[in-house]
């Protein structure tokens, strides 16, 4: 049978599309920052002098909340757009984004990793570029979905430069939360 599906058939397919993608990067997004304890209960963080322009700490899960849902949205209408030219190309940059922004929380508040967390950024902020061109190509609204994002990743990478600058020392200033220090005293007999 050479039939092309109906635009009932197309709107379903990319709403099964959007059940997956949706909540896959909102979960995959919460578990990256819950695993590396992000945000203003850990404690190393909390000791580091950042600057005033950092938002409160339930602007970060609203708004990366809501960037994953957008980024999911974006997705699976790529997914979703069979046949397309470069497809398979966005797809790829898509993903490699994404490991890359998951990567981050725990290079930055688990491994304590300022600067090194500062180029990272901007590798995802660069390859996320890409990604939207690669996305308008395809589907123009993916494309304009990521912007929200942008903008946020460049909020975001000043803000971890500060943090640099204000930090020099960052790495050290509390010992990662995976080693712990065990000192035994001898007693005399």
């Amino acid at each position: 049978m050479n039939e092309i599906a109906s635009a009932g058939q197309l709107r379903m397919s990319l709403f099964r599309w959007i059940l997956v993608c949706v909540p896959l990067l909102v979960v995959l997004g919460s578990l990256s920052g819950i695993i590396s304890n992000s945000g203003y209960s850990n404690a190393w963080f909390t000791s580091l002098d950042r600057p005033d322009i950092v938002p409160p700490g339930w602007v970060f899960g609203a708004v990366w909340t809501t960037l994953y849902i957008m980024m999911g949205l974006a997705l699976a209408m790529i997914i979703n757009a069979r046949g397309a030219a470069g497809r398979g190309r966005a797809l790829a940059l898509f993903a490699a984004q994404f490991l890359l922004n998951l990567a981050w929380s725990p290079l930055f508040f688990g491994a304590h990793q300022v600067s090194l967390a500062f180029w990272l950024i901007l590798a995802i902020l660069g390859l996320t570029i890409a990604t939207s061109f690669a996305f308008a190509a395809i589907r123009k609204t993916a494309a304009w979905l990521l912007v929200p994002y942008m903008v946020w990743l460049s909020f975001a990478s000043i803000l971890n430069y500060k943090i640099d600058q204000l930090n020099p020392d960052a790495e050290n200033k509390v010992p990662p939360a995976a080693s712990a220090t065990i000192s035994i005293e001898q007693s005399g007999r």
